[in-house]
């Protein structure tokens, strides 16, 4: 096996090499190593420097490199486990060099999850983290961490597929991104629940091919039930671009949309609840500056969008509102200005370049652009 040497936030390690010709390089070599994903292995070592857990479990590590990264540039022990044999060999090299305090195992994850428990598990799949959840449920003592790359399932443009996976029903609306991410962790909460217990995210985030989220994990019934009142149904409109929320509830209940009359459809469940942990944002903000991150300016726009979005379950496209009242769309910050002035919290989100979120109900927003439509003659 041919390597090349890499370098990710303060941490040097061998990578195998890989065909830079092809649609997807990380799948040209013997073992995965996707560079597309360093964005989201800064943000769990970002993480990890704040909240200083006890151990961390890399589940299916490939490489390793994310494991490796958090003992070396967090200090924390960490388990880097993966099932292939070539891959754990790439690992030991690697943690040899690096050093740390760092146990390699060749494993099943789920079978590792049901023989040991650990004070943090992170779940990397390359696809979907649902056969893995149920384990990861239990033996995860203080946090979980999620990433899921089937995009397509969870916003609905694989329907069937992502009513399988998460037994949920995914709808491919405007706002499909924050959807998915809210399916992913809807299918996270109700796993845990099972077992009497419940979840508060620290920090969620789309992007680009994936979703991701960090939660922390509370063994109280108690919090199970919080948790459980935290699910719930977005109720869109087909018709129209109309929808509400409706949470607390396995059973979503339909009712005709004020706007065309039509019978609203369910989408969900879904994690309802808050995607942040605002405290912990503005610590990774203070924090950021001082570490060695090669996406450091991807990771301080993120974290500031997040921290400000309001907890509103869905987003607007404007242009997609703009487009439907077949006017022209507004300049953005103007919009947002204006919602505001109108007593409506409105801000960008991460979740779409022409996404905003607010607490203005839909007629407001189109009101504010027919005006603006009108005083410019346009």
């Amino acid at each position: 096996m041919e390597y090349r040497l890499v370098t990710e936030g303060s941490t040097t390690f061998e990578a195998p090499v890989q065909d830079e010709n092809t649609a997807f390089p990380p799948g040209t070599a013997p073992v995965f190593y996707n560079t597309r994903m360093e964005f989201n292995r800064d943000m769990t070592v970002l993480l990890l420097s704040c909240i200083t857990p006890e151990n961390y479990l890399d589940a299916m590590a490939a490489t390793g490199v994310r494991g490796l990264r958090v003992a070396h540039e967090t200090g924390t022990p960490a388990v880097i486990n993966d099932r292939d044999p070539a891959a754990v060999a790439v690992i030991e090299e690697n943690a040899k060099a690096i050093g740390g305090d760092i146990r390699v195992t060749c494993d099943d994850a789920n079978r590792l999850m049901c023989t040991e428990r650990f004070d943090t598990i992170d779940l990397d799949p390359f696809g979907t983290p649902a056969p893995f959840l149920d384990a990861a449920s239990r033996a995860a003592k203080r946090y979980l961490f999620v990433t899921a790359t089937d995009t397509a399932p969870l916003c609905g443009a694989h329907l069937k597929a992502g009513m399988r996976r998460y037994f949920a029903t995914p709808r491919n609306t405007e706002y499909h991104a924050e959807v998915g991410l809210r399916m992913m962790m809807g299918a996270m909460a109700k796993e845990l629940v099972k077992y009497d217990r419940g979840m508060e995210p620290v920090l969620s985030f789309a992007k680009n091919h994936y979703f991701r989220s960090h939660v922390r994990v509370l063994g109280r019934v108690t919090a199970a039930e919080t948790t459980m009142d935290q699910i719930g149904f977005v109720m869109q409109c087909p018709k129209c671009l109309y929808r509400a929320e409706q949470k607390g509830s396995l059973l979503p209940q339909s009712h005709t949309c004020p706007y065309c009359g039509a019978e609203t459809e369910a989408v969900g469940p879904l994690w309802m609840g808050p995607l942040q942990d605002k405290g912990t944002i503005a610590a990774l903000l203070e924090k950021l500056p001082a570490m060695q991150f090669g996406t450091a300016k991807q990771m301080d726009k993120l974290l500031r969008q997040l921290i400000v979005e309001p907890e509103t379950c869905t987003f607007y496209d404007y242009h997609v509102i703009s487009r439907n009242l077949r006017v022209s769309p507004p300049a953005m910050d103007e919009m947002i200005a204006g919602l505001n002035d109108l007593g409506h919290y409105t801000v960008r989100t991460h979740f779409a370049v022409t996404g905003i979120k607010t607490t203005a109900p839909l007629h407001v927003i189109e009101e504010w652009i027919r005006a603006w439509n009108k005083e410019r003659n346009l």
